[in-house]
């Protein structure tokens, strides 16, 4: 089960240089660092983070959103030491590649300091909505009147993705929890379903079929789901290969859902009256497809997170290409959708974070950077055919922005 303690032992774990010190340093915080940090995780886990003093107070910050019993007081010495001791990791150089676009980017901050925005949504009336995991909120962005609002969820939940139906209800999937949730906006009302099966702890990417079934992937469950919101309903699917990690989902032009295997190198396809899964390999078996979109033409697209490559999934002959990303192969590409034929994605690997922009019709790429740093763009969405909306993990802000 994905847990807070978890998650951030993940975040913190995130570059592990080569030779890495067994002990924290000298210096006046070592004592509370050594007790309160290390309450959750080994030390080792520090000393191969690196973060500048504003990472830093933000990985604190979602420390003590987890319960870490670091006394306010103590927040900023803390932030001080570690930034000094283990400063940020080398990083390639984001890579900024002109052409036909401009873009403009505006972002607001989360309310609850550490919230970690995970995903965002852009909302049926203009709004931006995101799932604030480690705050255990939903955020909801007027970028009229630059209002942000929270709704409080259940302790605990860690909601990861999140998605609108018609009605303009959100529904979540608790990561934290192992379950589906509902919030009604209007009265900030939460339900629940519970997923049926223990093992499936870890709710993942959800997504509305033309049907208004919601789909889902369990990640290290290895499990894909539906849910009836008709009935409350749930069936659950295992993912053919054992560990592939189902991971980002789109439903794809024949209505079907398709998602990344994050644990392999394949995308899949489920059929919506059985649940069957249909595998496609990918050629390279270091592929690591992460996020998925289509674009209008039916075609698949995925970042390739583990090779700095995006990728090209034609459905109806199962033939693969891939197009290596501005950063690199250690770009890391991340969050990913489409406008009309057109692909945009993040890459998470590079400092600062970009958004690239890719037009198949020419095979040609343009990129900016992200002002904020971006922190890890997990995921974005297009808000009409002129706006992207991304959430920016790592600096507590969501973005959006506006293509010309």
């Amino acid at each position: 089960m994905m847990t807070r303690g978890l998650a951030l032992l993940m975040i913190l774990s995130a570059a592990l240089p080569a030779a890495a010190q067994n002990a924290l340093p000298d210096g006046a915080e070592r004592g509370t660092v050594a007790t309160v940090c290390t309450a959750c995780h080994d030390a080792q886990r520090i000393v191969s983070a690196g973060h500048d003093r504003a990472g830093w107070l933000n990985v604190l910050a979602m420390m003590r959103n987890a319960g870490a019993k670091l006394p306010p007081d103590k927040v900023e010495p803390v932030a001080d030491y570690l930034a000094r001791h283990f400063p940020p990791r080398a990083h390639p150089e984001a890579v900024v590649l002109p052409g036909p676009v401009q873009v403009s980017i505006r972002d607001w901050e989360a309310p609850t300091p550490g919230s970690r925005p995970h995903d965002p949504l852009a909302g049926p009336d203009g709004s931006i909505w995101y799932t604030g995991q480690m705050a255990d909120v939903l955020g909801r962005v007027d970028p009229a009147g630059s209002v942000v609002r929270e709704y409080r969820l259940p302790q605990g939940s860690g909601p990861h993705g999140l998605v609108a139906d018609h009605a303009g209800a959100i529904w979540f999937t608790a990561n934290f929890a192992g379950y589906i949730g509902h919030l009604d906006p209007a009265t900030g009302e939460v339900k629940r379903y519970p997923l049926p099966d223990p093992a499936a702890r870890d709710p993942h990417t959800p997504i509305f079929d033309r049907a208004g079934i919601l789909w889902f992937t369990v990640q290290n469950a290895n499990k894909v789901g539906r849910l009836d919101p008709a009935t409350g309903e749930i069936r659950l699917a295992e993912s053919p290969t054992p560990h592939s990690n189902p991971y980002g989902m789109v439903i794809g032009k024949d209505g079907a859902p398709w998602f990344a295997e994050f644990g392999s190198n394949k995308i899949a396809r489920i059929d919506p009256a059985t649940l069957a899964i249909r595998e496609y390999d990918l050629p390279d078996t270091r592929s690591r497809p992460r996020r998925i979109a289509t674009t209008d033409d039916g075609i698949i697209w995925f970042t390739d997170y583990s090779r700095g490559y995006l990728g090209r999934l034609d459905p109806a002959s199962g033939k693969t290409a891939e197009f290596a990303s501005p950063g690199g192969p250690n770009a890391q590409p991340y969050g990913i959708t489409a406008i009309g034929g057109t692909v945009w994605y993040s890459e998470s690997g590079v400092s600062p974070n970009t958004l690239v922009r890719f037009d198949p019709a020419q095979s040609r790429f343009q990129s900016w950077t992200i002002p904020s740093g971006g922190g890890v763009v997990r995921n974005m969405m297009p808000m009409g055919t002129d706006r992207l909306v991304l959430a920016c993990s790592g600096v507590n802000r969501v973005a959006l922005v506006e293509i010309r």
